[in-house]
């Protein structure tokens, strides 16, 4: 492999990174790229980085990822348009395309991107970008995390040293949203009936959509490592917010009526929408899972073709109607030791879902057999290296800073919430 010169453009002011997300923009450096990073959160594009002759430069997800907050996204367009002038193909790696992909696309005409790394299906592009030039731009579709070589190697460790798995069942996920449409109601529909029908079969299950109680870091394997079984669904939503306006109306709304069901939510907000988005996907903890030697009782879905039912997953009907049926196969040694060794085998040490196959992708989509920039300059490379430390010190100055306040004028926000609340009538909960 010849080493590029790649330009990751991201954008953050969270350090440390979830692991997750840290692999994924790490990525390029760790296949053996000479890598060059400016984060548009905490920097401008400095002039001696644009003098660098780029081989790719890549758009990266946490920088894309911005729009879920327009005024930040606004701030690191406007730097990013200061890579106007250099000669190089141009990659963007998004994620989360069902919220506000009119601002994606429209960054994606303006930057002059060559190559869109979509985790969304085919058949979801039509409705996700319908403008989009395709006799210019490629679309190409990826997964929404990979493995990394480190991170697998951390779990082993874990997995080693973790003894018995007294839990039966484990999972956690977020609160359901409904503006994710009925498709993000099942991570809430799953846990909620596992719940209810673990003691019929004499279960010991460990499962919470609490925001309290989820679990980040490498706790999260720790908490694999120590169930025999999880349970899931394909990521994605079933919605297209184009503009970002179902996502406020349906908080405004729910602000209004709280403990609102998703069916008055759906005919108050967005009637007849659902369903208009075909994006299930697989996500980063079916890969997780696999490594930990975790059973997966999964609802029934593509996954992206990597997970097969019967031979990697326990399956599960979209209405959960053989619930009880899977559990008792999950509980079953002789069920469950041959669907995680299969998993494993297949998924994890095979390597086929590294994330030296994203990076491959990535280049071989973008350059082809093209010819490779020199190397720069010993000294600019140092540069480079400086200039990231100097932006992750700042990232971990301002970031604490507006964790604090935060956290100081978080009691003010909520007596605010309340007074609007009680102008309006709604009856509110105190603390």
């Amino acid at each position: 492999m010849t080493p590029l010169n790649v330009l990751v453009v991201y954008a953050t002011l969270t350090h440390p990174l979830r692991s997750t997300v840290e692999d994924h923009l790490r990525a390029f450096e760790r296949a053996g790229h000479r890598c060059f990073y400016v984060n548009l959160m905490v920097h401008r594009v400095p002039r001696w980085m644009r003098r660098v002759e780029f081989d790719l430069i890549v758009y990266h997800t946490t920088f894309l990822s911005q729009r879920w907050v327009p005024r930040h996204f606004a701030k690191a367009r406007r730097r990013a348009a200061a890579l106007a002038p250099l000669d190089a193909p141009r990659v963007a790696l998004p994620q989360d395309e069902f919220l506000r992909p009119d601002d994606l696309e429209a960054f994606v005409r303006e930057a002059g991107v060559d190559v869109v790394c979509s985790v969304a299906p085919p058949a979801a592009w039509p409705v996700i970008y319908p403008g989009l030039d395709r006799d210019r731009v490629m679309l190409r579709q990826v997964l929404t995390g990979y493995l990394a070589d480190d991170t697998v190697a951390r779990i082993e460790r874990i997995v080693a040293g973790a003894g018995e798995r007294p839990v039966d069942v484990g999972y956690r996920s977020a609160p359901a949203r409904p503006w994710l449409g009925r498709h993000g109601r099942l991570k809430t529909a799953i846990a909620d009936a596992v719940a209810e029908a673990a003691p019929r079969h004499g279960l010991r299950v460990d499962v919470s959509t609490a925001p309290e109680d989820q679990i980040v870091g490498d706790g999260w394997f720790e908490f694999l490592a120590a169930s025999k079984a999880t349970i899931g669904v394909e990521g994605g939503a079933s919605l297209c917010d184009r503009d970002g306006s179902i996502k406020e109306r349906t908080e405004a709304y729910l602000a209004r009526h709280p403990g609102a069901g998703f069916d008055a939510v759906e005919a108050a907000v967005f009637p007849g929408r659902d369903g208009e988005l075909p994006l299930s996907v697989l996500s980063p903890r079916h890969l997780e899972a696999c490594a930990t030697r975790t059973c997966q009782i999964l609802v029934e879905g593509e996954y992206n073709g990597i997970l097969r039912p019967g031979e990697h997953y326990v399956p599960l009907r979209p209405d959960l109607s053989n619930l009880d049926a899977s559990l008792e196969a999950a509980a079953d040694p002789g069920v469950r030791g041959p669907m995680v060794e299969a998993a494993y085998r297949d998924v994890v040490a095979s390597r086929a879902w590294t994330y030296d196959r994203l990076v491959a992708d990535v280049v071989g989509a973008a350059l082809g057999e093209g010819a490779r920039a020199a190397a720069p300059p010993a000294a600019v490379q140092r540069r480079a290296r400086a200039f990231e430390r100097r932006s992750t010190a700042h990232v971990v100055i301002k970031g604490g800073a507006l964790r604090a306040a935060v956290r100081a004028l978080a009691p003010v926000a909520r007596r605010s919430a309340r007074l609007r609340a009680a102008a309006r009538g709604v009856p509110v909960a105190r603390g």
